[in-house]
């Protein structure tokens, strides 16, 4: 049997500011309602951040978290990856701040924007780095301040973000080559800019200034059920795995309707599918690594278990990941 290098998952790790905001909290400002909300999104609660944090100081707690559960200290990291919407500065890059907080050395450290997917995307570029031997020991981290792009006279898209982070750790072990390897399995990424204008923000550097999310949700949620569902056969196939032998499915977590819808058609059952979008709203870049925190936390998620990742976002992007755990 030919050996192979994997990257696995050594650390989950996930951070949530302090601050709740319920739905009853956001009818008072927006013509909105708890039953409005749920019916519609399964949303009931979001956090958000304090007026002195920014999205590095989210990321440096998760990142701290996954590293403890890894068993790894911060002198050991030598990659850093941060998939965010929201970064501190224009630059330098939020990844390098968390390398600076989390008192890392010198090693590689940059950002990657792909909005919801962001954290597929950077599991595929790390894995890049530690499968090849570029990398021993890899922070990816989903970070996000959502709630400081919202337009709180938006009902429709200020009701459906909230704020947080969560990060692995990665790690170059030796495997067979085989589906039953711990590790990175496989991959599907897509993207299509002609989609633009379903998802987006009216602003940017560029433009002179920071804008708000804009969001056309009907037909984000058509996209998001078809296009998810193809990635996830085109990742499950990269994997050499059928997508019913997955244990845990971890969903983007953006709404519960396209959680279902995504989960029916790809024949996975509801008693599989990992959720939080009722207490974390959508946390855009760090949403699956913080299911994944919690579905650890709880004892769900066993390693050696397999894990199919998927998210949808912005650009629009795409994608799938399969991963044992």
């Amino acid at each position: 049997m030919t050996q192979v290098l994997r990257s696995v998952v050594t650390g989950v790790g996930g951070y949530l500011p302090d601050e709740i905001v319920t739905n009853d909290d956001l009818a008072k400002i927006v013509d909105t309602s708890d039953e409005w909300i749920v019916e519609r999104t399964g949303i009931r609660r979001r956090h958000r951040v304090a007026a002195d944090q920014a999205v590095s100081d989210l990321a440096a707690e998760a990142a701290r978290k996954a590293l403890e559960a890894a068993g790894r200290k911060p002198e050991d990291v030598d990659l850093i990856i941060v998939a965010t919407t929201t970064p501190d500065l224009t630059f330098p890059a939020a990844a390098t701040i968390v390398q600076r907080k989390l008192g890392c050395p010198v090693g590689t450290a940059f950002d990657l924007q792909a909005v919801c997917s962001g954290f597929v995307y950077a599991l595929s570029v790390a894995d890049g780095f530690v499968a090849r031997g570029r990398a021993k020991c890899a922070l990816v981290i989903g970070a996000e301040t959502m709630t400081r792009l919202m337009d709180w006279t938006d009902r429709g898209t200020c009701v459906l973000f909230g704020d947080g982070a969560g990060a692995v750790v990665l790690e170059p072990q030796t495997g067979e080559g085989t589906t039953t390897d711990r590790g990175l399995l496989g991959f599907a990424l897509r993207a299509d800019g002609t989609k633009q204008d379903l998802l987006f923000v009216d602003g940017g550097v560029s433009t002179g200034q920071i804008g708000h999310l804009r969001m056309q949700g009907n037909q984000v949620f058509r996209h998001a059920v078809v296009n998810i569902s193809e990635a996830i056969f085109a990742a499950a196939k990269d994997a050499g795995v059928e997508v019913g032998e997955v244990d845990w499915f971890i969903p983007h977590q953006a709404n519960q309707r396209i959680l279902e819808g995504v989960a029916r058609r790809v024949g996975i059952d509801e008693s599989k599918v990992v959720t939080t979008v009722s207490e974390h709203a959508n946390t855009s870049a760090a949403s699956i690594p913080l299911a994944w925190y919690q579905a650890v936390q709880d004892g769900r998620i066993k390693p050696g278990q397999l894990l199919l990742l998927e998210a949808m976002g912005g650009g629009l992007t795409w994608g799938a990941c399969v991963v044992r755990f």
